[in-house]
């Protein structure tokens, strides 16, 4: 089975846990270090003959038109990571969809070609922003990566399905691809990426990613930022658990990134989507209603697959 392979494509002082100092409006008075550490991610890439989806921030988009049309003429998918990096539950619906539409068209304009993914800044669609779902539909995306299924104290949708399931709204339906967990004694556990990928054991991430792949069937959707293979980026204030999550383990993130991809086929999303649908539809299927009132959907419904059992390291 092939896994989804994402990048998160924006600079290390536009993440959320910087916003105080890395408000919009101060992004360019730092150093940019993106273009340095993309250019070695297409590499990696390269290395391991291995396509990815890059959600793209509009900003960046912008300010470094050639690094995306690279990218693109590379094999890379292009899809949408907001214009501003502004968390969607922050926003009003407006708001949103203006930022959405133009991060789309300065993308759409750069690639060449239609953007079909979403993913939100920080995973930020939440139980208290369901509307944005009919937004994406509205500016014709066929697909987000935004709903983490976990709890967290920053994001996350907790009584999420961890598998793909489409969202019928007025306007449309929109696959949702879940980031990646493993269930374990009614738990959930996230995995596949990020900080995850950078703050638990590689051997916990392997077993996990091929436990969803072997037990349940399903494709994980893993994912970085190229800031995470720059240890040696400048460092920012920020409270002790923002600096916890930003800079433990960027010195060996690169090395885990490769096992990944050697470890484990790797396709973009838009692949994967066209996979679900080619022949028949094989999603599962919810109402916007049903989605932002928690009900619906429910995994224990919906999966055969048992929990799994932890494993002991090796």
């Amino acid at each position: 089975m092939k896994n989804t392979i994402t990048v998160d494509l924006e600079d290390y002082y536009q993440v959320s846990a910087f916003n105080d100092a890395g408000a919009p409006t101060n992004w360019s008075s730092f150093s940019s270090r993106i273009e340095n550490n993309t250019a070695k991610l297409l590499s990696i890439f390269d290395e391991h003959s291995s396509k990815a989806t890059f959600f793209t921030l509009g900003w960046v988009a912008e300010k470094f038109p050639k690094l995306i049309r690279e990218i693109a003429d590379r094999g890379h998918e292009i899809a949408c990571h907001s214009y501003n990096h502004r968390s969607v539950f922050s926003l009003s619906p407006e708001e949103f969809r203006e930022d959405t539409r133009k991060a789309k068209r300065i993308l759409e304009d750069l690639a060449g070609v239609p953007v079909f993914g979403y993913r939100a800044p920080s995973f930020s669609i939440k139980t208290n922003s369901p509307w944005a779902f009919e937004i994406l539909t509205e500016l014709d995306f066929k697909y987000d990566s935004s709903v983490f299924p976990i709890r967290h104290a920053n994001y996350g949708w907790p009584l999420a399905p961890r598998f793909p399931f489409s969202i019928k709204t007025p306007s449309g339906a929109i696959t949702e691809f879940p980031m990646p967990t493993v269930q374990w004694r009614g738990a959930r556990a996230p995995i596949g990426g990020g900080a995850y990928l950078r703050l638990l054991p590689y051997w916990f991430t392997r077993w996990g990613i091929r436990h969803m792949n072997d037990s349940e069937g399903l494709a994980a959707c893993l994912y970085l930022h190229p800031w995470e293979l720059d240890w040696e980026q400048p460092r920012q204030s920020g409270s002790p658990s923002a600096r916890l999550r930003h800079y433990f383990g960027l010195k060996g993130a690169e090395l885990k990134f490769r096992r990944l991809l050697a470890d484990f086929e790797v396709q973009p999303m838009i692949v994967l989507w066209h996979e679900l649908y080619r022949d028949s539809p094989r999603v599962p299927q919810m109402l916007l209603s049903e989605l932002g009132s928690g009900n619906g959907l429910k995994e224990s419904n919906n999966t055969r697959k048992p929990s799994a059992e932890f494993p002991g390291k090796s």
